[in-house]
């Protein structure tokens, strides 16, 4: 493993020395140790004789991509948003030109906003249709996107874009709340929420979540 992580983001191939050095072995330890993962596809050798990573490596990576099961990483960040916010909690997808509700968990509060997984609506309208296309737009907004009253009157809306392992937009997160609801105390405590959810949903399916962070 710890060869492994020696390779480095704009590595090409690297000389048995400097994987040594990196990951902290002897000589011939490395060098054994190479064979081993040479013999299974995890790294390969160059015609120059230094070491790549091998191709097994993605195949290993797009079954841990097939494995991730959406629901069982989106609910619990569901659930730490309702639980923290008070608030209704809930997850887009994009479908062309709109937006459809995946999953959602409901605020404990009497007077909530309502909505059903399955609603759908208009892309690029709204907190979490802006947050969907967010890193297409020019200039790119500030994260989350807060929406006052864009798509129903009496709704306030925060959320932020989730990427996946390939640098993609998977979905939007964040929460809904009554207008009356979202004073500079709600703004204060739920925004570094969503911000939070999307950045660890974004690394739980694999991905980096510095483009979603850069804006904030």
């Amino acid at each position: 493993m710890a060869i492994l992580q020696s390779f480095e983001e704009g590595d090409a191939a690297l000389p048995l020395v400097e994987i040594a050095r990196r990951a902290g072995l002897h000589l011939t330890t490395a060098l054994r140790l190479l064979g081993t993962l040479e013999s299974h596809g995890f790294v390969q050798r160059g015609a120059a004789g230094g070491y790549a990573l091998g191709p097994q490596l993605l195949a290993l990576g797009e079954r841990f991509r097939r494995s991730l099961r959406l629901e069982d990483q989106v609910m619990p960040a569901l659930d730490r948003l309702r639980s923290e916010s008070r608030e209704s909690a809930a997850f887009f997808v994009r479908e062309g030109e709109q937006r459809r509700c995946l999953f959602r968990q409901e605020s404990p509060q009497p007077v909530r906003t309502v909505a059903q997984v399955g609603d759908v609506a208009p892309l690029g309208i709204g907190a979490y249709g802006r947050a969907l296309v967010a890193l297409e737009a020019e200039p790119r907004p500030r994260l989350p996107i807060v929406s006052h009253g864009e798509r129903l009157p009496e709704v306030v809306a925060i959320a932020a874009p989730v990427l996946n392992g390939r640098g993609a937009v998977a979905g939007a997160i964040g929460i809904t709340m009554p207008r009356y609801r979202f004073d500079p105390a709600a703004e204060a405590r739920c925004l570094p929420l969503v911000l939070r959810e999307a950045a660890a949903l974004t690394r739980a399916l694999g991905g980096d979540p510095s483009p979603i962070l850069a804006l904030a």
